[in-house]
């Protein structure tokens, strides 16, 4: 995440979450420490799994303690296994303790995304299949969600509703077809937009065809459907799988030729990557 993106989209993110957390005072903080008092805490790995997050952990204390510094031994993307130390925090004591529960929190959250992106995408090499994200995020999460799922060897989906065309079941039954909805959906849309319409059967996938969309998805058919929707589609459109795709199934698909899987099971169904941080202790100032 760039310096842009951070001060623009991710801050004001990290702040509802600390003022979530922190509705007037941290009451056992302020209790425990009446003065400041500079002390540094070790982050420390408590399973085998993909980190991601770094830097929103360390914002999160730099956006309570402007002078706290942490030193990182990996870097986002690095496998990390259990009780391996992960970085220093260096900061005033009220800080770590205040925010420690949220900057873990993000951080145990898209390290757990980010390993099972890479478990699943893992499953998908050698073909010619790239694996999307969806809009199945956590409220106000998506921008950490969809990173850590980059960070896993994933892509990004349309990261929301303004990003691209895409034309779902409801739109076609409020549109009157697939192919009424196609043509709105040219008329208004800029040009350089690409058009996605999500079909159920052959039908829809023919209709999706002659009405030209671009991506043509393919929601929860059978393999048998996805395999004759692709040699129909046959290059006139890229293609797209959808619907339940696990990483218990992605791969009976990969052999399909199809472009993309989308699977929004990275995002909502990813366990958490246990992380922790210990051993605070005060340290002389210099």
């Amino acid at each position: 995440m760039t310096d842009v993106t951070t001060i623009l989209n991710v801050d004001p993110f990290i702040r509802m979450a600390l003022q979530e957390d922190i509705s007037s005072e941290d009451v056992t903080t302020n209790a425990i420490m009446r003065e400041p008092k500079l002390g540094m805490a070790q982050l420390i790995c408590k399973e085998n799994g993909v980190i991601a997050g770094l830097d929103v952990f360390q914002r999160v204390f730099e956006l309570l303690d402007s002078n706290a510094v942490v030193t990182f031994y990996v870097k986002d993307g690095d496998e990390v296994v259990n009780q391996q130390l992960l970085a220093e925090v260096t900061a005033d004591i009220k800080a770590l303790l205040s925010g420690e529960r949220t900057a873990l929190n993000y951080l145990q959250r898209m390290s757990g995304i980010a390993t099972y992106t890479r478990k699943v995408s893992s499953l998908l090499e050698g073909s010619k299949t790239k694996l999307l994200d969806t809009r199945k995020t956590t409220p106000n999460n998506r921008i950490f969600e969809k990173y850590a799922v980059k960070v896993g060897g994933g892509y990004n989906h349309r990261y929301n509703l303004s990003d691209g065309v895409l034309i779902k079941d409801n739109h076609i039954g409020a549109a009157g077809g697939v192919k009424e909805a196609v043509k709105m959906a040219k008329e208004y849309a800029p040009f350089v937009r690409k058009i996605e319409v999500e079909t159920e059967n052959l039908d829809m996938v023919k209709e999706a065809i002659e009405a030209g969309a671009d991506i043509i998805m393919l929601d929860n058919m059978s393999y048998d459907q996805m395999r004759e929707a692709v040699l129909l589609i046959d290059g006139r459109a890229q293609t797209e799988c959808s619907g339940n795709i696990t990483m218990e199934n992605v791969n009976q698909i990969a052999d399909l030729g199809v472009d993309f899987v989308s699977s929004g099971a990275l995002t909502h169904s990813a366990k958490i990557l246990d992380v922790s941080l210990k051993n605070l202790h005060s340290v002389d100032e210099v």
